[in-house]
């Protein structure tokens, strides 16, 4: 559970005090912690290589911690050099720290002797920790700007010095870590956009926290939480009954395309093939049913009359008992909009992407929790959600501003992007009651660790609305089914570019890698 939880600064020093009454001294906590960091370097920074080491040491705990690295790195004969670049501003245990380092013969540098670290091979970043508030001014911006010119790789502890913990804004300028190991619990700031350049790799250092002051401090309702990628995984409906037959597993309605996007239809369909679902029937124009029939054999390709721009003009019919879910949006065009009211209004879950969103936008989404019987999962990318809920767009937390989108809509979030963040009510499935009474739940926020640049590109997102209606559809519940497809997609792009290159992967290969993704899991 603890390497699942992202908490504030605030929550963490709560839970770090509650350690501290208990009895942990400080010291202790620090030398654990330390010795921990230090294991992490020999593994991932091998004293072959490199040999000489630069520590940055602020004023804080946090220095503190760097100082016993530095300590314990010259026990193990390697070259130190520690950089102190505000003496007089030390908290006395850092101060102790400092002491014995000098006493120990480690060199200390001085503000105006940075540049005797730009030979070093490593850096270790301890300038600033968990907490900062104010923006770093001169003389230390000057040298944080002027390390990250070099060509030397930065660990960080904890995170890099200049981000803010709970929103990852650059508090003036910022360390560009290659690495980052967070320690006791993940931070807030970790998992937003705005931290990710200057994140490097990032792992979690474990130091024992109890659970129970964990508990004591978030409560049962805690709202956020790293996704476990292999957990997630473990949510596919992979095993099915011998005497399974192809009612029971599931009956999509896929509505997409146009004849100015015809591939959206067959890269969404791509997506709820791979998904495993029993039956698949698609809604396309007339003119394009051939053409995704063609692509999509299995499936059952329904032709609907179209409007003049060959968009579907409205349903072919209005009884959907028969679907589990409905996916509706990819490749529509605006001109749909008489397709996606009567959709809105079905009793039965639905997935809203692409252009339905966009028609959304013209229906009104404040309306949207009004006039939707049942739950829905709506998947924008932040242009789409900016259109969506304008007073939100220029947010600059955009789990803030998820929180809001789900107050506001009752529905499932998922919001693409680098750290796509999947933000629900605790009680979703909600129900058709709670969301005409307007009901606020406590919500949770999922976001995804794992991600790829290699997903910016078109037809990406439609091959996760066909894998997202497709889960749900067999069963899962909505949020499960938003999670697990959001870990599955963005693993098989994240293999794809290993194969080859971010730049290959193609939307269609991306849908036909999603096999490999479980493949793989079978085999370990």
């Amino acid at each position: 559970m603890l390497d699942q939880i992202i908490v504030t600064t605030a929550q963490m020093r709560s839970i770090e005090e509650l350690m501290f009454r208990a009895g942990m001294p400080v010291a202790a906590l620090m030398e654990k912690v330390a010795g921990q960091i230090v294991d992490r370097i020999e593994a991932l920074y091998p004293v072959a290589d490199y040999a000489k080491v630069g520590i940055l040491v602020g004023p804080g705990h946090n220095g503190g911690d760097a100082l016993v690295v530095a300590r314990e790195l010259w026990h193990r004969d390697r070259q130190v050099r520690i950089f102190l670049p505000l003496p007089d501003k030390l908290k006395p245990l850092t101060r102790e720290h400092c002491q014995y380092a000098h006493n120990l013969g480690i060199p200390i540098l001085p503000l105006d002797k940075l540049d005797q670290l730009k030979t070093c091979d490593l850096i270790v970043d301890g300038l600033f920790g968990f907490g900062l508030e104010r923006e770093i001014t001169e003389p230390i911006a000057t040298a944080i700007n002027t390390i990250n010119t070099w060509q030397v790789p930065i660990l960080s502890i904890d995170l890099p010095s200049g981000l803010n913990t709970d929103h990852g804004k650059i508090m003036g300028t910022a360390i560009k870590a290659s690495h980052t190991l967070c320690l006791g619990l993940w931070k807030r700031g970790l998992f937003t956009e705005s931290a990710l350049v200057n994140l490097g790799e990032l792992e979690r250092v474990d130091f024992d926290i109890p659970t129970a002051f964990v508990v004591k401090v978030l409560g049962k309702d805690h709202n956020l939480w790293r996704i476990n990628c292999t957990q997630a995984l473990d949510w596919l409906p992979r095993c099915r009954p011998l005497n399974s037959h192809k009612y029971q597993t599931g009956h999509l309605l896929l509505i997409a395309g146009s004849q100015h996007y015809p591939g959206a239809a067959i890269l969404a369909a791509l997506g709820a093939r791979a998904s495993g679902v029993g039956m698949l029937t698609i809604l396309v124009p007339e003119s394009l049913r051939q053409f995704v029939l063609a692509q999509v054999p299995e499936a059952l390709v329904i032709g609907c009359p179209e409007t003049e721009t060959g968009a579907i003009a409205e349903l072919p019919f209005q009884d959907v008992s028969k679907y589990s879910v409905i996916a509706c949006g990819p490749g529509l065009t605006v001109d749909a909009q008489n397709a996606v009211e009567q959709v809105i209004g079905k009793e039965c879950p639905l997935v809203l992407d692409a252009d339905g969103l966009n028609l959304l936008v013209l229906i009104g989404v404040n309306k949207f929790k009004r006039i939707r019987p049942r739950p829905t999962i709506i998947t924008p990318h932040w242009g789409e959600f900016g259109r969506l809920f304008p007073h939100l767009k220029n947010q600059q937390d955009r789990l803030a501003a998820l929180r809001e989108a789900i107050d506001i809509t009752g529905a499932i979030v998922l919001l693409k992007g680098a750290r796509t963040a999947i933000g629900f009510n605790t009680g979703n499935p909600v129900s058709a009651q709670s969301i005409a009474d307007g009901e606020k739940q406590n919500a949770q926020i999922w976001i995804n660790p794992e991600s790829t640049p290699a997903l910016a590109r078109g037809g990406s997102g439609d091959v996760l609305t066909g894998l997202i209606g497709g889960l749900w559809a067999q069963g899962m519940q909505g949020n499960q089914a938003a999670i697990a497809a959001t870990i599955w997609h963005s693993q098989a792009a994240i293999q794809l570019a290993k194969q080859h290159t971010q730049m290959s992967v193609e939307p269609s290969k991306l849908a036909n890698q999603l096999g490999s993704v479980l493949a793989g899991l079978a085999q370990e």
